[in-house]
């Protein structure tokens, strides 16, 4: 026993530091597997920022700053006339008036299923909503060319327009004729498809406010609408904003639904019942068809698209960062 004891003892310190040398292994691999799958990010971000930008370098060459402030859209020409100021606009028009619309009612729904959703239709109505965000694109855009546009052409639109009718700025941006492709349609499609996400992130965060928090707002006297306005949303505004960016990051870059129903119209014009194109709708529309300098100046829209996402999202993340300073102050 005592021999026993003795070799046990021997190899103690051996088995201890073998141990620790398999632990500090493990970690040192771990961490440079983790650190690599970090730089890979940043090596596919750069490598496409390189490809954008060498597939750009002709038009950027040929067309210079003008590309940014020319309408006209003559790829056919000799030599080509490209501009991508419409499709910029149609890009911001149409995301806009998607978070005008989206905004409000994904945060009504995120309230309602949060503060006043009976217990047994909370579930129904939140998987509905998540359905939502799982229908492919192309379905969306199907659906908006066979059913959404002929309604709003023969029956919204014509209303809205007579409405508006001689109003000073209105009048012009409600203007006919009514059209089943049109900015204001695809801008609907947008909303449709992006409510999910407004909608999902907010009830999540919002379940994270404490329950005293609003218990005690309740205690003195505040109703449902002081309740949210005060205590939910203040708390939960970092959250709310970044699935509002999110959003909008979807609404940007969205290209198969948008192309089905905007009308893929190179030109701006005051109302936004007139047909349209985006960005990422006029590279999918020409980009099979295209060679030498008119597929260079669909790359450029490609890279003015990119930058403009990351204007956004980098805006967002400034935001956030004021905010959160300021929470902490």
């Amino acid at each position: 026993m005592a021999v026993q004891s003795t070799s046990m003892e021997a190899a103690g310190p051996y088995d201890r530091a073998k141990a620790l040398s398999a632990f500090k292994f493990g970690d040192s691999a771990f961490y440079w597997i983790t650190r690599a799958c970090a730089i890979s990010v940043l090596l596919i971000l750069g490598g496409i920022i390189l490809s954008l930008i060498a597939g750009a370098w002709p038009a950027m060459r040929e067309f210079g700053f003008s590309f940014l402030f020319t309408q006209r859209w003559a790829p056919a020409n000799d030599p080509p006339v490209l501009g991508a100021l419409g499709p910029i606009y149609g890009t911001l028009v149409t995301s806009v008036i998607a978070m005008v619309i989206a905004i409000p009612v994904g945060l009504g729904i995120a309230i309602f299923l949060t503060e006043l959703c009976p217990q047994w239709a909370r579930r129904p109505i939140g998987l509905a909503v998540e359905l939502l965000a799982g229908i492919p694109s192309i379905i969306y855009g199907m659906w908006g060319f066979f059913v959404l546009g002929p309604f709003m052409a023969n029956y919204l639109q014509p209303s809205l327009i007579k409405v508006f009718d001689g109003v000073p700025v209105l009048g012009s941006i409600f203007a006919g004729p009514p059209s089943y492709l049109s900015l204001f349609n695809a801008a609907l499609i947008l909303a449709i498809m992006v409510l999910p996400f407004i909608t999902a992130i907010s009830v999540d965060v919002f379940k994270t406010v404490p329950p005293v928090l609003k218990e005690a707002a309740y205690g003195i006297g505040c109703t449902t609408w002081e309740v949210v306005s005060n205590v939910v949303i203040p708390y939960t505004r970092v959250g709310v904003i970044g699935g509002i960016m999110l959003a909008l990051g979807r609404a940007l870059g969205e290209t198969m639904a948008v192309t089905f129903i905007i009308g893929n119209a190179f030109r701006i014009t005051g109302s936004i019942f007139s047909p349209g194109t985006t960005i990422s709708a006029a590279i999918a529309s020409e980009f099979a068809e295209s060679d030498g300098l008119h597929q260079s100046g669909l790359i450029l829209l490609g890279l003015l698209l990119f930058i403009l996402t990351f204007l956004v999202l980098s805006a967002a993340r400034l935001m956030l960062m004021r905010l959160e300073k300021k929470a902490g102050n």
